[in-house]
């Protein structure tokens, strides 16, 4: 046996861990090579009491206990019983836990070809290189929760799964709204195991956005119609994803392998302990994560986990994409072997994270953060530059942006806006996530009343149209958290994750109060996709293409140069009105305030000036002649 204080990477092993399942056998392999002896623990059913127990063979040569029952062990529900030098005992549900019982507690073997919807099987065609993508993120919970969404299995999978829905005075819902909207990707917040919520419970009276992680490889039971049935989750989890796709959306994935909810209980622990985790000098666990523990990627069994898992997740699930939670924490070697891995799947798999520069004892010149982008080419990064120059410094109460009142911002937002054409931070706009808004921190909506109390509703609705078509305008990768897009509100909370469904579910009816608003933001992604320009492929492009004509007096003006026309780009941040003088020429007026023409059949000669409405953007095509 190896001894816990030893350098466990040694004994590392490269080979499937977990329950491999066979209608002719099902062959158990967990590595802890600092146990003494594991016993596999069998139970009478899902719920019933143990049946036997059975020692697991060690292997020395791979540091590994294996244990091999012939037949069809489909749904057979089992533990590991670990015995350790001291002679301590834990047990623990299997790391690479494919299936479990209610709220996580019993692992469950399980044949995956039976949990296939009818039609599944296999992935959506490699996104073209010419797609725009336009991200949408949403929580299952909070999109379909509320009543005023109409759907039959609310809060649920099967929830996402529903077409046609309305709310009650005719708007679209649900799946059928996403697809109206003409976005290319949804991000859901965590759909794994966590174990924040109380699977047993139909109205749990915890809420959590599910960023607990528990069981990596499994879907969360909450969500489920039946979460005592071990393969109901998966098969709903599918029919989801399978929903999407058919609908022409893409599905990206919001994992969390940064840190673990409660160490005490979580396998990693319990299977070897003190090896999953960093600490710092003095053998504390740090907490760089802020929950308490930091898990070490820069470990070669941890960092086999995340890829094992990942790869897992694309090819059984389906996933088009991963947004790594806190990916500040993760070390640049584990993000690029990820996204070697996932080529080897689907090079158009995107990879995107939370870069922040985090705390973490490893040092910063190894951390996947924004200030590495430059080093993990094709994993994007979302730029918070460019959020804080649209609205504010979300941790600054009095803070404000382009949008909300802000002086001396527009040449800071203009850099953002442009990917950091300039500064050198990325390879590829395809690196960045360009937003203003996402599930933490405060809405936009509420966000804009609290920098600015006094303003009339028509002024916030105006600088939230502005905030969105800077971000769906601008180069790099456009994200929009869910309800921005007709004003969603959680009444001033800045993080709701452990809040009410009454604050976090989607309010339906706002989408038919701010129907404008909504429509807007449908013309502006359909002008992204129809205009080239606006998706740059390199920032030497961007460099060769563009001009900012102007970046003061709270007017921010860029022009693309093209072969047969120019597009000039014209924000507003001021709350009066301007008239900016333009070369003169033939031009096409795509976008004015809120009215889209993407028709082109209305051609403006001799043009020399435009009218530019306070807090509002224009875009105008000038044709060379």
């Amino acid at each position: 046996m190896v001894d816990s204080s030893a350098d466990f990477d040694q004994f590392s092993y490269d080979g499937p861990l977990g329950a491999l399942y066979a209608k002719e056998k099902t062959l158990f392999q967990l590595w802890a090579p600092t146990a003494s002896q594991v016993d596999l623990v069998i139970f009478e059913g899902y719920y019933g009491p143990v049946r036997e127990k059975i020692a697991m063979t060690y292997s020395a040569s791979d540091h590994i206990y294996c244990c091999e029952l012939a037949g069809d062990q489909d749904q057979l529900t089992y533990r590991y019983l670990l015995t350790f030098s001291d002679g301590t005992c834990t047990e623990s549900v299997d790391p690479y836990s494919r299936a479990v019982t209610v709220n996580g507690r019993r692992s469950v073997v399980v044949d995956l070809s039976k949990t296939n919807p009818r039609g599944w099987s296999k992935r959506m065609p490699p996104l073209s290189a010419e797609a725009p993508i336009i991200i949408y993120e949403m929580s299952v919970r909070d999109f379909t929760k509320s009543s005023t969404s109409q759907v039959r299995h609310p809060g649920k999978f099967l929830g996402l799964c529903e077409e046609e829905t309305r709310g009650v005075k005719g708007q679209v819902t649900g799946l059928s709204y996403l697809k109206s909207l003409g976005i290319s990707h949804v991000q859901v917040m965590p759909v794994f195991d966590f174990q924040s919520v109380d699977e047993t419970l139909e109205e749990p009276f915890e809420y959590n956005w599910g960023y607990d992680p528990q069981n990596y490889n499994v879907p969360e039971g909450s969500y489920a119609s039946d979460p005592y049935d071990p393969t109901c989750r998966i098969l709903e989890l599918k029919q989801m994803i399978q929903a999407l796709h058919q609908a022409g959306i893409r599905i990206i994935m919001d994992v969390v392998y940064n840190h673990v909810y409660q160490i005490e209980t979580h396998p990693f622990h319990r299977t070897v302990p003190g090896y999953y985790f960093r600490y710092d000098e003095s053998g504390q666990l740090t907490n760089g994560s802020g929950v308490g523990n930091d898990t070490a990627s820069e470990h070669r069994m941890m960092r086999k986990y995340i890829l094992d898992s990942v790869t897992y997740w694309a090819q059984e699930y389906h996933i088009d994409g991963f947004r790594f939670d806190l990916m500040g924490l993760h070390d640049i070697e584990t993000m690029k072997a990820i996204r070697q891995a996932l080529d080897q799947i689907d090079p158009t798999i995107l990879m995107l994270g939370e870069g922040w520069n985090m705390p973490t004892p490893f040092g910063q010149e190894q951390a996947a953060n924004l200030g590495n982008a430059c080093q993990m080419p094709r994993i994007a990064h979302f730029n918070d530059g460019f959020r804080e120059a649209v609205k504010g410094n979300d941790f600054n109460p009095e803070a404000k942006g382009f949008v909300n009142g802000a002086y001396f911002m527009e040449e800071k937002l203009a850099h953002n806006f442009l990917s950091h054409y300039q500064w050198g931070t990325f390879l590829a706009p395809n690196q960045v996530i360009q937003y203003s808004e996402a599930h933490d921190n405060y809405t936009l909506y509420d966000r804009l009343i609290q920098a600015n109390p006094l303003l009339s509703p028509e002024v916030i609705i105006r600088q939230q149209e502005l905030a969105l078509s800077l971000t769906i305008l601008s180069q790099g990768i456009p994200f929009i958290h869910s309800g921005q897009e007709f004003l969603r509100t959680k009444g001033g909370i800045r993080d709701s994750y452990n809040q009410s469904d009454a604050i976090n579910q989607i309010d339906w009816e706002r989408a038919e109060l701010y129907s404008e608003t909504v429509q807007f933001v449908r013309d502006l992604i359909q002008l992204r996709k129809q205009e080239p320009m606006l998706c740059q492929p390199s920032i030497q492009s961007i460099q060769s293409s563009t001009r900012i004509n102007q970046a003061s007096e709270r007017i921010l003006v860029i022009t693309y140069q093209g072969r047969d026309y120019d597009l000039l780009l014209i924000f507003n941040g001021d709350h009066n009105q301007d008239t900016l003088s333009v070369e003169e020429g033939i031009y096409q007026l795509i976008l004015s305030g809120r009215s889209v023409d993407l028709t082109g059949v209305n051609p403006l000669q001799g043009l020399s000036e435009v009218k530019i409405e306070a807090y509002s953007t224009t875009v105008l095509k000038h044709w060379k002649t």
